[in-house]
């Protein structure tokens, strides 16, 4: 009997570290060590579940050492015993052991489990809280963010603004970077954010944070973007990713007077135009006086227009350009068509029109009525009233013939007149006086 219930301990034993085994415990072949590797793998929970970290690394450091393969909890409970012992401890050199060992237990874990993208993050900002004050080892943790990247394609949220709080250090303490590559850094995590958003996350706390801290590092500004960043792409004028950070910083820091604003400006609207981007770029040529220019561009953006009031906005702007090119019948249709198109734009449009007739008084004048000569001016006055140009009306009228001129010709005030030339509009005669 002694025998059978011998056998049958033994088959326990047996059968109990065969399913340890399954479980993933690797207890050591010697007897001796498997009891004292047992007795202190309870006794360092039993320590850790108390929270009294100091002393559970004790024996933990003892399994960590001569069972590393022992269990992958040896290196989850290690991350919390070691931090807890770090912050339980004040000697700064003990509590710098400590923070090292956490991150040394997850390099190990990846050597042996090779399950990094499971807790990589978590690594990097245990890295970040003990390192980012201390110039040589920030880099650890913007090598595990980068892992990160690389391995799960993007940094989660809430963590991006401690990445890039690192690339700040890195920066001011190393000088590790040119400003470009900064700008590169920021994008991609701003990319990243935008795609979380997109995804329904509530990403505005790490995007703000990250704005903040770009905006701390003092890199930008109009001189910065027209000095540096606009020579490189003036030597590649294909460069679409430095036209969009020339573009975005432009807007942004409100560089729109550069030239090198102009020349992404260029290069994105040829290369993915929409309206706005087109709407701008004329604006800048109409600025510059380069007429032959905006106008095409005008012309492709009332194509790009979305609605009645972006088109609207277009007419009056080619109204501009052909009444400066002298084409006025072109200009007075395009002001009306703004108008049509959105009745808030009468002001402006019929402003333009009043405009074009007063400055066309000279050419048209035929030099045989001066009721009829005069009349574009009533023609101007009738624009302005509808313009809602005071000071305008009073200017077209202080030209309207006189009563004198009118008995002359034999016409009446309250009589109908053609103005002929280009105008072509038949008004009501009115005198200055």
């Amino acid at each position: 009997m002694k025998i059978k219930s011998t056998l049958l301990t033994l088959s326990a034993l047996l059968l109990a570290g065969m399913a340890q085994a399954q479980d993933g415990w690797k207890w050591p072949a010697d007897a001796a060590q498997e009891a004292k590797a047992r007795e202190l793998n309870a006794a360092y929970t039993d320590y850790m579940k108390s929270e009294q970290f100091v002393d559970a690394s004790k024996p933990l450091y003892w399994l960590l050492v001569n069972t590393p393969e022992l269990n992958e909890s040896l290196y989850i409970n290690g991350v919390t015993i070691y931090k807890g012992a770090a912050d339980a401890t004040t000697d700064a050199a003990q509590k710098a052991v400590y923070q090292d060992s956490v991150i040394t237990i997850y390099s190990k874990r990846g050597d042996l489990y090779k399950n990094e993208a499971k807790w990589i993050e978590n690594k990097a900002y245990y890295g970040y809280q003990f390192y980012k004050a201390d110039k040589e080892k920030l880099k650890i943790p913007i090598v595990d963010f980068e892992k990160a990247q690389e391995l799960n394609g993007a940094i989660s949220p809430g963590l991006t603004a401690a990445y890039f709080d690192l690339i700040r250090r890195n920066y001011l303490m190393n000088k590790a970077y040119q400003p470009e590559q900064v700008l590169a850094i920021y994008d991609k995590i701003t990319a990243q954010l935008d795609k979380a958003a997109a995804d329904g996350k509530d990403v505005t706390s790490p995007k703000g944070q990250v704005e903040q801290l770009l905006v701390a590092m003092e890199l930008i500004d109009c001189d910065f973007i027209e000095n540096t960043m606009g020579p490189k792409l003036a030597a590649d004028p294909t460069n679409e990713v430095l036209a969009n950070q020339i573009f975005k910083y432009s807007v942004q820091y409100k560089c729109y007077s550069s030239n090198s604003f102009l020349a992404a400006l260029e290069v994105i609207d040829t290369k993915n135009p929409t309206f706005s981007t087109s709407q701008v770029r004329a604006m800048r040529y109409l600025q510059e006086g380069a007429y032959d220019k905006a106008l095409p561009v005008l012309e492709k953006a009332l194509t790009l227009a979305e609605n009645d009031a972006q088109k609207s906005e277009v007419h009056l702007e080619l109204a501009k350009i052909h009444g400066s090119q002298g084409r006025k019948s072109q200009a007075r249709t395009s002001a009306r068509e703004a108008v049509a198109l959105d009745e808030s734009k009468t002001g402006d449009a019929y402003a333009l029109i009043g405009n074009l007739y007063i400055n066309s008084a000279n050419d048209c004048r035929g030099g045989e009525s001066r009721a009829k000569d005069y009349s574009i001016y009533i023609a101007a006055y009738n624009a302005y009233q509808r313009a809602g140009d005071s000071k305008g009306m009073a200017n077209a009228r202080a030209r309207f013939p006189s009563k004198e001129e009118l008995f002359t010709e034999g016409l009446a005030v309250g009589s109908s007149i053609n103005t002929g030339c280009w105008v072509g509009e038949t008004v009501t005669l009115a005198t200055r006086d």
